[in-house]
């Protein structure tokens, strides 16, 4: 019995380490639903996504206004954070079958230039890709309310936010097929 309580406590303190590590909650966090995974926000429809220019791969810069007229999955990660990367293969599989009807913008978070373009290689990422440096992150988490990471806004063909998940969570694939069936 002493046994399998160090062995809880241990495991406990572990998530909790981890989930620390990819962010910490915000102050507004009352709207949200906690699981040890995720939180799912649902937004007003009325809610307009603040737009932003971040620098991209290609050394210009992206602005999330540019990308209107299709539903965009804004992606708040991070190479550092391992909800993230365990999140990349299913990323990939949806931005693959609807590629056609949405455009996933990837905003690195917390990581140096060379870091965020090692990752993005590394993981063979497909879509759009910026990076928000250091001194903007605050501004930016504080427009979007991020509370944690990875966090996936949907934003909608007119620039309205859709949805917001926080954390890797299946239902923001099933919100996905719902959305375009």
């Amino acid at each position: 019995m002493m046994k399998k309580s160090v062995l809880t406590l241990t495991l406990l303190s572990l998530a909790v380490t981890l989930m620390a590590a990819c962010g910490a909650k915000s102050a507004k966090s009352a709207e949200s639903t906690v699981n040890t995974e995720s939180t799912e926000v649902v937004a007003e429809d009325t809610d307009l996504a603040p737009d932003f220019e971040l620098p991209n791969l290609q050394g210009a810069t992206t602005k999330l206004s540019s990308l209107r007229g299709k539903y965009v999955v804004i992606d708040f990660w991070g190479s550092w954070c391992i909800w993230c990367i365990r999140g990349i293969p299913q990323m990939k599989t949806y931005y693959a079958k609807y590629k056609d009807k949405m455009e996933i913008l990837g905003v690195d978070c917390r990581d140096t230039e060379d870091k965020w373009k090692a990752a993005v290689e590394e993981h063979q990422l497909p879509w759009l890709q910026v990076r928000c440096p250091n001194e903007q992150l605050q501004a930016l988490a504080a427009q979007y309310n991020i509370e944690g990471f990875p966090t996936k806004v949907v934003v909608d063909p007119k620039g309205k936010i859709a949805k917001v998940v926080v954390g890797e969570d299946p239902a923001f694939y099933t919100y996905l097929d719902g959305l375009f069936k």
